[in-house]
């Protein structure tokens, strides 16, 4: 299964926005996505790709629901994610 992964952004520099993740910040192509962002938005991120801006009265809950979502897993799906993604991109 593949889960996008909100994150806000922390800076805007053409189109790559640096995002934090929970405290992970790491850099995020936004090619694809059909709306401008700046910093401090929410964007949901997939394989690297911002793939939607969170609508600002969505962000509360969208971030509530992972933090479910990671709580009752057992595991914690957005790490073993960004893990592999930095992995790739060391190699």
């Amino acid at each position: 299964m593949c889960l996008g992964i909100p994150g806000q952004v922390v800076e805007v520099k053409g189109k790559v926005a640096r995002v934090d993740f929970w405290g992970v910040c790491k850099d995020v192509k936004l090619d694809i996505l059909e709306v401008d962002v700046v910093a401090g938005d929410y964007i949901v991120n997939h394989a690297g790709y911002a793939i939607r801006r969170i609508a600002p009265a969505d962000v509360l809950d969208t971030l509530a629901t992972y933090e479910v979502v990671l709580s009752e897993s057992g595991e914690d799906p957005i790490l073993a994610e960004l893990s592999c993604e930095l992995e790739l991109e060391t190699v």
